[in-house]
This record gives structure tokens, sequence and C-alpha cells, in this order.
């Protein structure tokens, strides 16, 4: 229906949004304050439009708040590596935390629609990927690394250190050597 088509392209016009404003929000919070409040957002997003049926002017701007916070989960995604390991090793390191998403995204036309059918709708399925979003959110709360790590400190393990954040993945430590 053009409804639909109209809400998917706001989507759209919402990620190019959300993605002009990444750097405003890189300013006003820390890695893990960000990676929280993306993930919070995109859950409730995603569970609000499981449960508001409409009037569709609501519906559309629910597809672009979702669509933004959708932009700025890809930027996330790109600096994720940087803020948290530093710039060292950044392709294989980035591939690696990339390809999963990447399938995940490839096979999510099929696996929402088994799931939609086995959880009796999109309705059901939203709710329960608004649910994982608020498990990945609290996750990130416990496992992020600190606030205030800054590119130039993730430079260095001893950076790294004074920050308080872990090495790189005993994989990525072991091929250095």
């Amino acid at each position: 229906s053009s409804t639909a088509a109209w809400a998917l392209g706001l989507g759209g016009l919402g990620q190019t949004l959300g993605r002009g404003l990444y750097g405003v929000l890189t300013r006003a919070t820390g890695v893990r304050t960000r990676t929280v409040a993306l993930l919070g957002a995109g859950g409730a997003c995603t569970l609000l439009l499981a449960v508001v049926p409409g009037p569709v002017p609501l519906v559309f701007a629910l597809a672009l708040v979702a669509g933004m916070v959708r932009g700025n989960l890809t930027l996330l995604q790109a600096t994720a590596v940087v803020d948290r390991w530093g710039p060292a090793d950044y392709g294989r390191l980035s591939g690696v935390l990339g390809a999963p998403v990447t399938v995940a995204a490839a096979a999510a036309p099929w696996g929402g629609a088994a799931v939609a059918g086995w959880a009796g709708g999109y309705a059901h399925l939203f709710v329960g990927l608004a649910v994982v979003s608020g498990v990945a959110a609290a996750l990130s709360l416990l496992a992020g690394p600190p606030e205030g790590l800054h590119t130039e400190e993730a430079l260095s393990d001893e950076g790294r250190e004074a920050a308080g954040h872990s090495s790189p993945p005993a994989e990525v430590t072991a091929r250095e050597s």
C-alpha cells in the first residue's frame, strides 16, 4: 500500500537525518551511554511500531524516529572497534564485528516471516525484538567500555589500561605475538 511505502520512505529519510546528528550525539555522550541509549531507543521504537495501529501520521512519525535511531546505530557500529580497541587491526576486527550483523540482515526477511508465523503475527515478533533490544541495552550498560574513552587513549595498550579498558580479544593478542 502507499501508506507502507511512505512509512518505509520516512524511515530512510530518518536514517539520513540520524547520521547527520551522530556528531552531536558523540560530543554529548560517551561510548557506553550512546550504545545503551541507541539500543534502548531502537527497542522502544520497535515496541511502539508493534502496538500503535494509528493514526497514520503517528505511525509516520514513529517510522521517522526509528530511522533516525537506525542511522545512528549504523555509525555506532562503524566506530565501535576504534572506541573499544583503538585503530590497530581495524579492518579485521570490524569484519569480525560486522559478520554476524550482515548474516542477520540477510536472513531477516525469511527468518522474520518464519518467526512471525510461529509467534502469531508481526506485532508479536516486534514485541520480541523490542525485548531483545532491551536485553542488549542492559548488557551494554554492564559490559561496555568506561565512559570517557577517546580515540587518542585507544592508540596503545597503555592508553587502554589507563582508561580502564580491556585489551583486545585474546585471539588478536595471540596473532600479534
